[in-house]
């Protein structure tokens, strides 16, 4: 194996541990083109990243990610800053001749993901996002059986990314809950993964949206410097204003006629990680929870009435369902991690072949979910339908 995949990464709390799991655990279980090299790890706080860099395997470290940039031993920037930055640096990586993975959502906004697509096709690099939930096998099924018409036309589509951590309105300020840095709240934070998903499993895109948003709790505990230092209790004394959406809830119109419906929230009480979609057409349906993230279940309307009923399939054959043959024999479940081990693996075997658009999505096609996250916020501040830009 010749060629080498030298990775620099930016950021390194909860993604920066996800993705370096997964560049350490992806040559292990999959055979790839390239030998990926976890070159160097870059944060604001170098006694913070030296740690991380010795704990999960990276050869260095950077405090300034302008440095990462001018080096000539990284080919991919792997973004995994809060989301304000994800432009900025994508944009300098790319006029660095760097590829890019960038954590979602791409942008703020809609003008940045443009902006930043717009630079990746004029230089002709590699680009990716981290829609980690296109790579669970039981989602990867569920797109398989629509695009062989298993379930037909698709009337409608119902998904719900329903979690619950922000319910105590003692829990912080913390930077996911700051306009300026997050740029929303549960909308770019869960919203985009199900749009994502649902565009990518039934293949359809949405057209029209009428949406609602709400903040539930507008005031929180103060923490200094995104979380550092004072502790929830230590800072009860202190509040600052709660600037995104606690929750979003859409209706939409899909290309080819079909409604969708789009909850996303941060205040469902007993929901951990609740990411449901649900496709109905007109020969059957299929229903996927990631709490059970092993199973689809498919509904088939041909089936004789006596029999008629939702089936559950156990998405673990490693002769029948992606992603499984690296793994484990049937029945032996996966996990959370092994969504973001599964794209490191696609992002590795692209990069070899210089196909910029062979793994998906990259900057072009998250451009589309970014426009309508911008619809679904455009409405509800204007209280009315509106069209998804194209």
């Amino acid at each position: 194996m010749a060629r080498k995949l030298r990775v620099g990464i930016v950021g390194y709390n909860f993604m920066g541990k996800a993705h370096s799991n997964a560049w350490m655990k992806a040559p292990r279980f999959f055979d790839l083109p390239v030998e990926v090299v976890m070159q160097a790890a870059c944060g604001r706080t170098r006694d913070k990243v030296e740690e991380f860099a010795s704990k999960w395997g990276w050869q260095s470290v950077e405090t300034d990610y302008r440095k990462l940039l001018r080096r000539d031993d990284i080919d991919l920037i792997d973004i995994c800053a809060p989301n304000n930055l994800h432009s900025r640096v994508a944009l300098d990586s790319l006029r660095a001749g760097k590829a890019v993975a960038c954590e979602k959502p791409l942008a703020m906004n809609l003008k940045q993901a443009r902006s930043m697509a717009a630079l990746a096709r004029r230089k002709k690099l590699f680009t990716t996002v981290w829609y980690n939930y296109r790579r669970v096998p039981a989602l990867c099924l569920a797109r398989r059986l629509v695009r062989e018409k298993r379930i037909g036309r698709i009337f409608h589509v119902r998904a719900q990314y329903l979690q619950s951590w922000i319910v105590d309105p003692g829990f912080p300020l913390v930077w996911r809950l700051d306009r300026k840095v997050a740029g929303s709240g549960a909308h770019g934070d869960l919203n985009a993964h199900i749009i994502d998903a649902v565009r990518y499993v039934s293949g359809e895109e949405i057209t029209e949206v009428c949406a609602l948003m709400e903040t539930f709790v507008k005031q929180r505990p103060v923490l200094d410097d995104f979380g550092a230092g004072l502790s929830a209790r230590a800072a009860r004394g202190r509040k600052g204003r709660v600037t995104v959406d606690d929750a979003v809830i859409s209706l939409a119109r899909l290309s080819v006629g079909g409604l969708g419906t789009f909850e996303a929230t941060r205040f469902a009480q007993g929901r951990l990680n609740g990411n449901c979609i649900e496709i109905n057409g007109e020969k059957g349906a299929l229903r996927f929870n990631f709490e059970r993230m092993n199973e689809l279940e498919y509904y088939d309307s041909g089936r004789p009435a006596h029999v008629q009923g939702w089936t559950t399939i156990m998405v673990t054959d490693p002769g029948e369902h992606e992603y499984f043959g690296a793994w484990w024999p049937p029945g032996h479940i996966i996990g959370y991690e092994h969504t973001f081990i599964h794209q490191a693996a696609d992002i590795a075997g692209a990069f070899a072949a210089s196909r910029p658009r062979s793994v998906q999505p990259d900057f072009s096609d998250a451009v589309r979910t970014q426009a309508v996250l911008e619809a679904m916020s455009d409405s509800a501040r204007s209280k009315r339908w509106t069209r998804v830009p194209k």
